[in-house]
């Protein structure tokens, strides 16, 4: 029976898994047989500007916080896996995490605007062109996924986003975390980011056919001005989804949970149990490492 509890998320590193809890961010690492694990408690803006706790600002905070927690999970867990010690500077993780977000921005916002205006052809409609736009949008963000998922490495990372999971399900069914009862879940999860960022390009679509179809310089600019905007919106869907079980909710979620077909892969028990001593890490009191 399922029972209210503080949220937990999290994501897969190399060879291991991060859990974050209200309180605690916890990275567990499979290295030569045995799990490292690493904690640290969370800082967030927003306790020091509640006012960024508002919805829509809260999801556009969530986002460039989890974007800097996730570098610096998958810093630490590579610094494991290849015994480098050396983790990356506060200089490094920002860098890092604007060449993602520029990354992102050309991809997914750059790319599909500049190629609609050539298979567009003499549609005018400005409702059309958005549409087309988006579905651009989707299809690259596809392409990009099955393009990299027969890769062994990435194989590997999406078996831990499935015990990911898979440990969640279970902490948030009530039962006691162990490989045993996580085993049975299913690794698809409502609140994941990967049905999260199908939810921001669905967003928008609707967001920017507000906006008309001006010139390409200005449809950039304007993309780009309101993506926290599209991130906030999204992020309250994925929270609103993730609370509910209604008929409805479960149809409103089916495209992302198809999403994360893609992205995850069913792990084997020494992965689940890399994925539990991380949530066991982030559900503990004390300080220091677990």
């Amino acid at each position: 029976m399922k029972s209210e509890r503080p949220a937990i998320g999290g994501q897969a590193v190399l060879e291991g898994v991060m859990m974050r809890s209200p309180k605690y961010t916890a990275i567990a690492v499979r290295k030569d047989g045995e799990i490292v694990i690493k904690r640290e408690e969370n800082f967030s803006i927003s306790d020091r500007y509640p006012f960024l706790k508002a919805p829509i600002l809260r999801g556009a905070v969530a986002l460039i916080e989890m974007l800097v927690i996730g570098v610096r999970a998958l810093s630490y867990s590579a610094g494991v896996v290849s015994d480098d010690e050396e983790e990356l500077s506060s200089r490094d993780i920002f860098l890092a995490v604007v060449m993602a977000l520029a990354f992102a921005l050309l991809v997914f916002i750059v790319f599909p605007t500049v190629l609609t205006k050539f298979i567009a052809g003499s549609i005018k409609n400005p409702f059309l062109l958005n549409l087309i736009e988006g579905l651009v949008r989707i299809l690259v963000f596809l392409l990009y996924l099955i393009s990299i998922s027969s890769m062994k490495d990435i194989k590997r990372f999406f078996e831990y986003h499935g015990a990911e999971h898979k440990a969640v399900h279970c902490y948030e069914s009530g039962e006691e975390l162990t490989v045993e009862n996580a085993r049975k879940y299913t690794t698809l999860h409502p609140r994941c980011g990967t049905s999260f960022l199908l939810v921001v390009m669905v967003v928008s679509i609707l967001l920017f056919s507000t906006l008309g179809w001006p010139g390409i310089a200005a449809r950039i600019a304007f993309r780009i001005l309101l993506f926290p905007a599209v991130a906030g919106i999204s992020y309250e869907f994925i929270r609103f989804t993730g609370k509910s079980n209604t008929v409805f909710v479960r149809l409103l979620s089916a495209p992302g949970l198809w999403l994360q077909r893609l992205t995850t892969r069913e792990p084997d028990d020494s992965q689940l149990e890399v994925a539990l001593e991380a949530l066991k890490c982030v559900l503990s009191g004390g300080d220091g490492n677990c």
